[in-house]
């Protein structure tokens, strides 16, 4: 199964964030176990970055982004990506371009703490805890 991580649920795992990270941990365990190919939009590495330098500094962004790439596949952002984020009209222009991503990928589900900013999606979209109690 593909699924595609939102942002909140990557930083909720690599910023121990309560009590969200419990959650976050058993996705990223089933990916690590293979159980699930885990993707996220080439954007949220740039946010990731930001997030975690401003939060704990230069280095631990740098291991944070190192972690992600060996877990996780990149979805490119390009400008078919972008233009299709456009004309989703979604209220919120980056998970539209999640959204974009995760349709040119496949996935088969989006997972985030926000399913608000998906409405109208075709792909299915869960909280992690949803998302790890259909695979359990």
């Amino acid at each position: 199964m593909k699924v595609l991580i939102d942002t909140n649920i990557v930083l909720d795992f690599l910023q121990d964030r309560q009590p969200f990270v419990e959650d976050a941990v058993r996705l990223f365990e089933k990916v690590d176990a293979g159980e699930v190919e885990g993707f996220i939009a080439a954007t949220t590495i740039t946010n990731i970055y930001y997030i975690v330098r401003r939060a704990a500094g230069v280095q631990a962004a740098k291991d944070a982004i190192a972690q992600v790439l060996t877990d996780l596949h990149i979805c490119a952002v390009d400008r078919s990506a972008l233009e299709q984020a456009l004309s989703l009209n979604f209220k919120d222009f980056e998970d539209a371009v999640q959204y974009a991503c995760g349709m040119a990928y496949g996935v088969d589900a989006i997972v985030t703490r926000d399913a608000s900013g998906f409405t109208d999606a075709e792909i299915p979209v869960m909280s992690p805890g949803e998302f790890n109690r259909r695979l359990e």
